[in-house]
C-alpha cells in the first residue's frame, strides 16, 4: 500500500532571506537535501509563521535584512521562545563567533556550498 501515510515526514527548515535569488538558491539547497522549505523575507514573518506553526526544526536565516531585527537578534529570539529549534545562521558581510550565536546555533559564510547546507542540516536531524 502506498499513500501519503507510508511516506515519513520531512523535518520543515523554515528560510529566512530577503534577497529572492538566494532564498530560490537556498530553498533548492534545503529540497535536495531532503527537507521541507516554509519561506519567509524578514523576521518579523518569520516570527509569525512560528507562532502559528509547531513543525518546525530548523531556522535558517540570512543576518542582514531589513525588519524590526535582523538574522542574528531573530536566531536568540527563537532559542528563547523555540528551545528546540536549530539554527544555521548566514552572512556574507558579517563573520559571527561562536559566542555571539545562541547555544547550540552554527554559522556558515555566504557564499556556501550546497554540500555544507546539506551537512549541517543533517546533522541537526541526525541529533534531536
Amino acid at each position: 500500500m502506498t499513500g501519503p501515510e507510508t511516506f515519513a515526514k520531512r523535518p520543515v527548515v523554515l528560510l529566512v532571506e530577503n534577497a529572492a535569488i538566494i532564498r530560490m538558491t537556498a530553498f533548492d539547497i534545503i529540497t535536495d537535501a531532503g527537507f521541507e522549505v516554509i519561506e519567509a523575507s524578514n523576521a518579523d514573518e518569520a516570527i509569525c509563521i512560528l507562532e502559528s506553526r509547531d513543525d518546525i526544526r530548523v531556522v535558517f536565516t540570512d543576518i542582514g535584512m531589513p525588519g524590526s531585527m535582523d538574522g542574528l537578534k531573530l536566531s536568540h529570539a527563537v532559542r528563547n521562545r523555540w528551545p528546540p529549534v536549530k539554527l544555521i545562521v548566514t552572512s556574507g558581510f558579517a563573520t559571527v563567533s561562536e559566542r555571539d550565536l545562541p547555544v547550540g546555533g552554527c554559522f556558515i559564510r555566504k557564499p556556501y556550498f550546497p554540500f555544507q547546507i546539506a551537512l549541517a542540516l543533517n546533522n541537526f536531524a541526525s541529533h534531536p
